[in-house]
């Protein structure tokens, strides 16, 4: 079974669908399936191209024995919607022109989004007769009409029209939450849709493995410091700054630290509410490689993961989730729907909050400053569960057979 997968983003970027596909060809690959990846030349987060790709370089490449294949795209620190715009449909246009010399396939593996990558994948798939997948981890446009992030009435017909030509065009529409699933088929009864979870892999993130932490010591933390940790994108979509705002409410309590890593938009912002407070509790941190993650998320206490109170992210599970219950650290989960279902209701991994409700979020935190061996006991559960649902290799597992049936 030979597949392309076209997307967007994949390493060496650092991101959640970047770690997720690669981690799925690999897995598939193992399989016996021959695997091959069209993408951009690599420029997320800070939109630049990476030193080692510029000038033609390494425009073929394997990582992890998987053949990599990439193509230009157009790149600006601009965030007006033309620059955005052009910057997808550059890799669209660049990714149909690299891609359609390439022989056949049996498939076809597009992630979504950006939404506009259909356009190539569609084009593709008739070119090089292979049936296509469309891989739904968000369901655009209608996150970034909800968000307010696309406004254009024109932009957004001309989206949902797209949205409903690529679902209508895939063998198979795969769904990255059970909510995503539930809504094409509700929309798109006549189509398969197939549930293909984030997971994480057990190996790597697997606190037996990291011998010792650094982190604490190097940050200046305290042995008997609870370390608060939201690692991942600075957007508008997670309403970061209620961190801040409780971390101000609680700055009372010397031992209560909270952590940010990562990029994104909202990052400045953040960075100046922070000194608006006086925050001596609250610490910024620049994004590191996948493999400093374990030794990471072993030092910190309990994650944090907030979304904004919308009906939209009732269906949404973070991939941050899943790497951190793998390493024994609970939850302090402000998302509504799935993932409280999964990991609260039944795992029993951790605590929710309602989200933006910096009252009860603020109840939650002390609930875990006072009960510390409790943070043990859930981090505990988080990998039993994970390791029974939400394993990677079971996961590519149930694709491959669905593919070979098919």
């Amino acid at each position: 079974m030979k597949i392309l997968i076209l997307t967007q983003y994949y390493p060496p970027e650092i991101g959640a669908p970047q770690n997720r596909l690669h981690e799925l060809a690999v897995r598939l690959k193992a399989k016996g399936s021959e695997i091959e990846v069209l993408t951009a030349l690599p420029n997320y987060p800070k939109m630049e191209i990476h030193e080692k790709y510029k000038k033609g370089k390494n425009r073929v490449e394997y990582i992890d024995d998987i053949k990599v294949l990439r193509s230009w795209i157009y790149v600006s620190k601009s965030k007006s919607i033309i620059s955005r715009l052009l910057n997808y449909f550059s890799f669209v246009w660049s990714s149909y022109w690299r891609g359609r010399k390439l022989g056949n396939y049996d498939y076809i593996l597009v992630e979504s989004p950006p939404l506009f990558l259909g356009y190539s994948a569609m084009a593709l798939s008739r070119k090089l007769n292979a049936k296509l997948i469309f891989n739904v981890s968000d369901l655009w446009p209608e996150s970034a009409e909800k968000l307010g992030i696309v406004t254009n009435k024109r932009l957004l017909r001309l989206a949902y029209k797209l949205e409903k030509k690529c679902y209508l065009s895939a063998s198979i529409i795969t769904g990255q939450t059970q909510g995503i699933v539930d809504d094409i088929k509700a929309r798109f009864s006549q189509k398969t849709v197939f549930w293909l979870p984030n997971g994480v892999d057990l190996s790597f993130y697997n606190p037996a493995k990291v011998s010792r932490s650094d982190f604490r010591q190097n940050k200046g933390f305290k042995t008997d410091d609870l370390i608060f940790f939201y690692g991942g994108i600075l957007g508008h979509a997670q309403g970061l700054e209620l961190i801040l705002e409780t971390a101000n409410a609680l700055k009372k309590y010397e031992d209560l630290h909270f952590v940010i890593q990562g990029s994104g938009p909202e990052k400045e912002k953040l960075i100046d509410l922070k000194k608006r407070y006086a925050l001596k509790n609250m610490h910024f941190f620049e994004p590191i490689g996948k493999d400093k993650m374990p030794e990471v998320l072993s030092a910190i206490d309990i994650a944090m993961v907030p979304l904004k109170k919308l009906d939209l992210f009732k269906g949404a599970i973070p991939s941050k989730i899943f790497e951190a219950l793998a390493m024994e650290k609970p939850l302090l989960l402000g998302v509504e729907g799935e993932a409280k279902h999964h990991f609260v209701d039944k795992a029993q991994a951790g605590l929710f909050y309602i989200p933006e409700d910096i009252e009860n979020l603020k109840e939650q935190i002390i609930y875990f400053r006072n009960n510390r061996e409790e943070v043990k006991i859930m981090g505990k559960r988080g990998r039993k569960y994970v390791s029974d649902f939400f394993n990677r290799n079971k996961i590519a597992e149930d694709l491959y057979n669905q593919l070979q049936n098919m």
